[in-house]
């Protein structure tokens, strides 16, 4: 008992996020920039430089419809999630040599959601009205977050040592809350993490767009060309992440963090709310979108999702068989785990040809909404800062992990994201 408690005591990794300072500041300031962004999208101005900021009345913070909305969606997709559907696929190796099991049934979801959402419409429900209750739904999703967060960091004191994260267990409680301290949480055989990853709050996120969009109509008799092209490009990246679910088993989420409040929050919160700001933007701010500025927008993203697709797919491929024939050929270095790193293809451009992607998606997304304000350009901006600290983060990772592998790699491929620029 005493060696345990040693070890929950002592730091266990290199703390990020800006250590304890940030762990406090962040689950602070992040709800309340929600709360700005979705309240300065729908002010006339839509300034993010006014001040004072034009701020909603805290009336307008809440709707006893909101909770029983939120807690309807999650039970459905909570439903869905159980439903024998699709296949079940084993995660990585954990510590104790063991294998998860988990389902891929995330697009059979959407597919049940948008037909659900299609009935609704046919039977006359007012969908426009999700613009009116965005504010009292991301404060009541917020308000989930902190619960599931609260929930996650007392049940993890009973989880075993090996099923901590490598960076959660610093005995730091602020920290270990934000950052997770458990890496797998599960109720059962339902995983908590994988489940907020790309069920509620992504295809939550697909809702809101298209309440967005019936707002639109309802106000103007019609949608826009530029109100169609986001719902329609937003919809083509939550339909490919879900198409693609297997993948994400793989990814610096699921493998690494632990599941505290940054990813419950961003995951629940963030994804539905500030990722739609464009839709909700337009619903105040009306663009006339002509045929050429359509189409190269649409080409944009097309490009975009074409490397961010394509660049992905050839390192699921790789790491499942690396002599399947669309990738025997390219060119590897070997290193001391007896993995190799792909040095030719789509990753001997740079080391995150899918980073950059979906920056580029990022900017198509955003191009929709005009030039005369800054706002619907939050996500890129935000974006990029997203990508180039994960990008530093996976740096950190894969040099502690292959060494001088790693640093040749590096050397054959310099660029980070951007081609000759970073």
């Amino acid at each position: 008992m005493k060696q345990s408690t040693k070890r929950r005591s002592s730091p266990t990794t290199e703390r990020e996020f800006g250590g304890t300072l940030g762990a406090s500041c962040i689950p602070v300031l992040l709800p309340l920039l929600v709360l700005f962004l979705l309240s300065v999208s729908r002010s006339p101005g839509a300034s993010l430089l006014q001040w004072p900021p034009q701020l909603p009345p805290t009336s307008a913070l809440w709707d006893p419809l909101a909770p029983l909305l939120l807690l309807g969606w999650f039970t459905l997709h909570a439903f869905l999630y159980l439903l024998p559907l699709g296949k079940v696929s084993e995660g990585l190796v954990l510590k104790n040599g063991t294998r998860l099991k988990y389902p891929i049934n995330g697009f059979h979801a959407l597919v049940i959601s948008v037909g659900l959402l299609l009935l609704l419409l046919w039977l006359g429900v007012p969908l426009g009205s999700l613009f009116d209750l965005l504010l009292p739904l991301a404060v009541c999703a917020t308000g989930l977050s902190f619960l599931l967060s609260f929930y996650l960091y007392i049940s993890s004191f009973w989880a075993p040592p090996h099923a901590l994260a490598p960076g959660g267990n610093t005995g730091n409680p602020l920290y270990d809350f934000f950052i997770g301290r458990e890496l797998n949480p599960r109720i059962g055989n339902f995983d908590l993490k994988y489940f907020c990853e790309l069920r509620p709050g992504l295809i939550g996120w697909v809702v809101v767009n298209l309440g967005m969009l019936m707002k639109e109509v309802e106000l103007r008799d019609g949608a826009s060309l530029a109100m169609l092209l986001v719902n329609g490009f937003q919809l083509l990246y939550v339909a490919d992440a879900l198409w693609n679910e297997e993948a994400v088993l793989t990814t610096m989420d699921i493998v690494h963090d632990g599941f505290g409040f940054m990813l419950a929050f961003g995951d629940l919160a963030w994804v539905p709310f500030a990722y739609s700001l464009q839709a909700s933007f337009l619903v105040v701010h009306p663009v006339e979108l002509g045929a050429a500025a359509a189409t190269a927008i649409v080409l944009l993203n097309g490009i975009g999702y074409y490397i961010f697709r394509k660049s992905n797919s050839q390192k699921n491929v790789f790491r499942r068989d690396p002599k399947h024939p669309s990738v025997s050929s390219l060119e590897t270095i070997a290193t001391a785990t007896g993995k190799r790193l792909l040095v030719s293809g789509w990753w001997g451009l740079v080391r995150h040809p899918n980073y950059l992607g979906d920056l580029l998606m990022a900017l198509a997304w955003s191009l929709p909404c005009g030039f005369s304000h800054l706002l619907p350009y939050f996500y890129v901006g935000y974006f990029t800062v997203l990508l180039v600290h994960r990008e530093a983060r996976d740096e950190r990772q894969c040099r502690a992990k292959y060494g001088q592998a790693w640093d040749a790699y590096c050397q054959r491929v310099p660029y980070r994201i951007f081609p000759y620029l970073y």
